[in-house]
């Protein structure tokens, strides 16, 4: 993989990590510091990290892991010089025997010396290979989340961890549908080419007005969803698994890196 980029050109990432880091911004990072990749993330105490790793390898699609952390370290250096896990996203949740417990905008007072912070590829940065093609996002364009569902797909099951597969909705026109599973095929790194589209119910979705997470869906006639594997999967593996602790990216706030998207782009 390619080397850091140099100071110059993550000067906006850190700018922003900076906003977030004085809780000045505590919104949603969709569209932010574009170019740069985003991630979610997941923590867990080290006795649960060898697991979560195994559980990323067997399920690559949803959880494509580029980078993890030493216990009690909040640094991931590979990812940015600055990073502070504990206080670089917008919004965290915390779950407490698998049940989401409170959200925070900051989680240094929950920090402890066994937790290992995962970061996993998010969706946001093929959505910027997607703009810079030309293919329109609707939710981008009304500033609202990503539509996200849960499934009825099971994920690989790694030691104690579970769960289904949590997916995100973008509808296009047939022929920027094509285009979207040829440009997202090439970013494996970041989730991906799509895992299905058409009918929502043929992967265990009942309603694809009532998505669980994000926006409202606005599908037009003429135009057709895709589905993508998402990182909320964790969240939904943590439900079901019940680790004693757990902290989580809250779904559209997102760990901005210095790195840039073009950095994990295929050939």
């Amino acid at each position: 993989m390619n080397a850091p980029p140099t100071l110059s050109t993550v000067t906006e990432a850190r700018l922003l990590r900076d906003e977030i880091r004085a809780g000045r911004h505590t919104a949603v990072t969709t569209g932010m510091a574009r170019g740069h990749l985003q991630a979610n993330l997941v923590i867990l105490p080290a006795d649960w990290a060898d697991e979560f790793e195994a559980f990323c390898v067997a399920n690559p699609k949803p959880c494509p892991l580029i980078a993890r952390t030493e216990p009690g370290d909040p640094a991931l250096p590979t990812l940015g010089a600055s990073i502070d896990v504990r206080s670089d996203l917008p919004r965290y949740r915390v779950f407490r025997d698998g049940v989401a417990v409170s959200e925070e905008t900051d989680i240094t007072a929950l920090w402890r010396n066994d937790l290992v912070a995962f970061a996993l590829g998010c969706s946001y940065s093929f959505e910027a290979a997607l703009l810079d093609a030309g293919v329109p996002i609707r939710h981008i364009e009304q500033g609202k989340k990503v539509c996200t569902y849960r499934t009825g797909l099971d994920t690989v099951p790694a030691g104690r961890l579970h769960g289904h597969m949590v997916v995100s909705m973008r509808n296009f026109t047939v022929p920027n549908a094509i285009r979207a599973i040829e440009i997202t095929s090439r970013f494996p790194r970041v989730h991906g080419a799509p895992i299905h589209f058409g009918d929502p119910a043929a992967i265990g979705i009942a309603d694809i007005d009532k998505p669980e997470y994000g926006g409202e869906p606005d599908i037009r006639p003429g135009e057709v969803p895709l589905f993508w594997a998402c990182g909320v999967t964790p969240q939904a593996v943590v439900e079901a698994a019940r680790p004693r602790f757990c902290i989580t990216h809250k779904a559209g706030h997102m760990l901005v890196t210095d790195r840039m998207n073009e950095e994990f782009r295929q050939s």
